[in-house]
């Protein structure tokens, strides 16, 4: 996991949060900002809540004590001050924009009535008076307040020095990497639009090329049937006269007198040739119309490498995928 506040990442023990070493500074902060929210104006008094009568009328806080961690009444700020224990306490109001400067030390972890006011520069660590005695005593130690200016320079040195070139880098790193997206966007954009376009151009022609094969296709059929229907119409008005031939000649043969048949014989034998001569003229025709067979040949260039036909895609050298 990563802190909130610094990003530093962690592990998370079996124990889980409970582990995790307190954020003084934040607790602080977090009972700074309830001291000074708006409802803190409106809450009861705590120590009026603590002496066990019962209140004919709920007292709102209007100060808090520092030390008793209190938010008291006046009339209880005024009982605070005629105590000679509590006399010396400080007071401050509820709201109060300076209140996180007057609140005291923290608490000392291992002894918790006592504050931090000593840091060890050997353990780099703040402790309490209890703490430097039993374990701190022979390190190098000073007072918290002593030592807290060199400590505030040290992290403005460390904000406006390096920390804040640090910044800058990484934000020009970033406005770098962002003009770098933006501009291998554009070029995707680019790619893609020069390749519908080919795509379009390779539709278009097809098309064209479409309509020109099937326009002399049509052609092409248009012709044969016109050539076709002559000759089955030629065929079927043959075949009607030879129809009607054998039907008359028949009624002649048997239902002709002697004398029909003989007035007959002679023009029905020529109407006969006349009509048995049309398999010469029938045959002409036939070879003139021919045998067609008509096939469409795909291209196999096209087919067979299809990039070579739309293009193929490129990527610059200085570019890593």
């Amino acid at each position: 996991m990563a802190c909130p506040l610094c990003r530093k990442e962690f592990t998370l023990s079996s124990n889980g949060v409970d582990d995790l070493p307190r954020n003084v500074f934040v607790t602080n902060l977090l009972e700074i900002k309830q001291l000074t929210s708006v409802e803190s104006k409106t809450s009861g008094c705590e120590a009026c809540s603590d002496s066990g009568e019962e209140a004919t009328e709920v007292k709102v806080a209007t100060v808090y004590c520092v030390e008793c961690q209190q938010k008291l009444c006046q009339a209880c700020k005024e009982e605070h001050k005629k105590f000679r224990i509590t006399s010396r306490h400080k007071i401050v109001e509820l709201g109060s924009e300076s209140l996180s400067l007057k609140l005291p030390f923290s608490t000392c972890e291992k002894h918790v009535d006592k504050y931090l006011e000593i840091f060890c520069f050997d353990c780099k660590l703040a402790i309490c008076m209890i703490c430097h005695i039993n374990t701190h005593n022979k390190h190098k130690c000073s007072g918290v307040n002593e030592i807290a200016g060199v400590f505030q320079e040290q992290m403005a040195s460390d904000v406006m020095g390096k920390m804040t070139d640090g910044v800058s880098q990484c934000r020009e790193i970033l406005a770098k990497i962002e003009k770098e997206k933006n501009d291998f966007t554009e070029q995707i954009a680019k790619a893609e639009m020069e390749i519908s376009e080919k795509a379009e151009q390779l539709k278009r022609m097809i098309d064209v090329h479409k309509a020109k094969l099937v326009e002399e296709l049509s052609s092409m059929k248009q012709k044969r049937m016109k050539w076709v229907e002559s000759l089955r119409e030629k065929i079927e008005r043959q075949l009607l006269s030879m129809e009607s031939y054998k039907k008359y000649v028949n009624e002649v043969r048997q239902k002709g007198t002697a004398c029909n048949i003989e007035r007959s014989a002679s023009g029905l034998h020529d109407r006969a040739d006349e009509l048995l001569n049309f398999d010469d003229d029938i045959k002409r025709t036939l070879h003139h119309l021919g045998h067609a067979d008509v096939m469409f040949t795909s291209s196999d260039f096209v087919v067979d490498d299809v990039n070579k036909t739309l293009g193929q895609l490129r990527q610059g050298a200085d570019y890593a995928c």
